[in-house]
């Protein structure tokens, strides 16, 4: 099993802990612009928890 594959199969398994480090991560990317693209973060954030995690939209 190659590094995408065990990092599919983890996104997979961890949906709500992958969900909420994207969040996370989103949070700390607009403080530190100062909010300034928040619009632009939340929809990459919410499109990246979108493909993540069984049963998520796939890729297109």
């Amino acid at each position: 099993m190659g590094f995408m594959d065990e990092a599919k199969d983890f996104a997979d398994k961890h949906d709500d802990q992958v969900d909420q480090g994207l969040e996370k991560a989103g949070d700390q990317v607009d403080d530190r612009t100062g909010n300034k693209y928040s619009d632009k973060i939340d929809k990459g954030v919410d499109e990246g928890q979108e493909r993540t995690g069984e049963g998520d939209t796939q890729r297109r």
